[in-house]
């Protein structure tokens, strides 16, 4: 039985135009959908981990060990280069193919192989040019993969469900992502093996969401996807997507700045050994894991149930801004602890409340998903590249620690600010999906 699903008329700074396609469903329809990409989300973190935070930098090493750190800066730098336009340009073309098989699924497809084949290529490299080079083609391989899973949501998951689905998707990038750092990390070789796994993976989740998640049939579409020359919204005609988006990176880059210097924390700032310090830092990693997952599920279940995602939002932020503030004024393990609990829920929160908000105010009435969601992505990718850079000149030239640690909670107020900001603007919500 269906009925249909009307966006509640939010009060005050929480009213926003909700931009999304009519279309029919139905909760097992929807079921068939996200759990699937679950699976491709679990697999895209697993290779985006392992690889960065494992393979690469012990392949880096066993190239040249006495230049390791200039070489993977210079690695990840080219790379990311490449990669930050690399979403909005595929997420562009998949809005613009029109096949029998959809605009999704020929992306999902060529990107899962092309990635596949540069992964296994990878574990072989014998250069660092050719290292960085199979990585820059993995990587924008795999953000292909990523886009166009990520437009699937506002293609075929109504609003109401859109925050708990996302929290889902959240979960299961986490879980894949400690899976492979945790199982990959304790292979101290098999480098060749780690990486044809990976690769393996993408390649078999991708064609499991395509045979289980029956998108792979032609759609049509309201209105044709935004010319070229406008690839980009404009942020004086889309504030809520602009807001959201000013929202989503500055949260990142406060939450980025103390992630990035954490074991240096807990030896210079703390105090502990090195030998100490690791494992604890192991430990405060697990909690910010479970607290992610807490956080995401909550405000996934809540903002659907609600209605609302603004306030979930600001919330998030307050809460990361509370949580830096823990290690200035309490700098022992305890408060370590405190910190990763309360950052791991705002992290896990600000993730559902920011990815359902923005499927919720794409522009142009969601005429171009893909685009909108992977210009959205660079929120994420900068702040992340550029966080270790300020994060040192912060503790080396600004005053040490608690500088670092004043600077994330300055930026998380202006996450919370651009976060009110963006509930603020009024529009008038368009109709929704008919939902189960």
């Amino acid at each position: 039985m269906t009925a249909a699903f009307t966006r509640p008329r939010a009060p005050r700074w929480t009213d926003v135009r909700v931009s999304v396609a009519r279309v029919t469903t139905t909760t097992a329809r929807t079921v068939r959908v996200v759990v699937p990409l679950a699976l491709v989300q679990a697999a895209l973190a697993a290779c985006y981990a392992g690889v960065v935070v494992v393979l690469l930098p012990r392949q880096v090493a066993l190239l040249d060990a006495a230049s390791k750190v200039e070489n993977l800066a210079l690695v990840s730098t080219v790379s990311f280069a490449f990669t930050v336009a690399a979403q909005p340009v595929i997420g562009a073309l998949s809005d613009r193919t029109r096949s029998r098989f959809g605009p999704r699924v020929p992306w999902l497809v060529g990107s899962a192989l092309v990635a596949s084949v540069a992964l296994l290529a990878l574990g072989r490299a014998s250069s660092l040019l050719l290292l960085g080079a199979l990585w820059v083609v993995a990587q924008v391989a795999l953000n292909g993969v990523d886009v166009a899973a990520a437009a699937v949501v506002p293609d075929e998951v109504p609003p109401p469900r859109r925050g708990r689905t996302l929290a889902a998707l959240g979960a299961a990038s986490v879980a894949g992502a400690a899976v492979a750092v945790t199982r990959i990390g304790a292979a101290h070789d098999g480098t060749v093996g780690a990486y044809a796994a990976l690769g393996v993976a993408v390649l078999v989740a991708t064609a499991v969401f395509v045979v289980v998640a029956g998108v792979a049939r032609p759609r049509t579409r309201a209105a044709a996807p935004r010319p070229w020359r406008r690839l980009l919204a404009d942020p004086r005609r889309e504030p809520a997507f602009a807001r959201v988006f000013a929202s989503r990176a500055w949260f990142v880059l406060a939450y980025q700045l103390v992630y990035t210097y954490q074991l240096y924390v807990l030896t210079d700032h703390v105090g502990l050994p090195d030998a100490r310090a690791s494992v604890v830092l192991g430990t405060l990693t697990a909690v910010t894991l479970v607290a992610v997952l807490v956080g995401a599920a909550v405000t996934g279940l809540g903002s659907d149930r609600l209605g609302r995602r603004t306030p979930f939002l600001v919330g998030a932020c307050a809460l990361l801004a509370v949580a830096v503030a823990v290690p200035l004024v309490w700098p022992t393990v305890a408060g370590m602890t405190v910190f990763a609990v309360l950052k791991g829920l705002a992290s896990g929160a600000h993730l559902a409340a920011a990815t359902a908000f923005v499927t919720e105010v794409l522009p142009a009435d969601g005429t171009s998903p893909a685009t909108d969601l992977g210009v959205f992505n660079v929120a994420t990718n900068v702040p992340q590249a550029l966080a270790p850079a300020l994060a040192g000149l912060l503790v080396t030239h600004a005053g040490g620690y608690p500088a670092l640690f004043v600077a994330a909670g300055v930026v998380a107020v202006l996450a919370l600010v651009a976060s009110r900001r963006a509930g603020r603007v009024a529009g008038t919500p368009t109709p929704q999906r008919v939902a189960a």
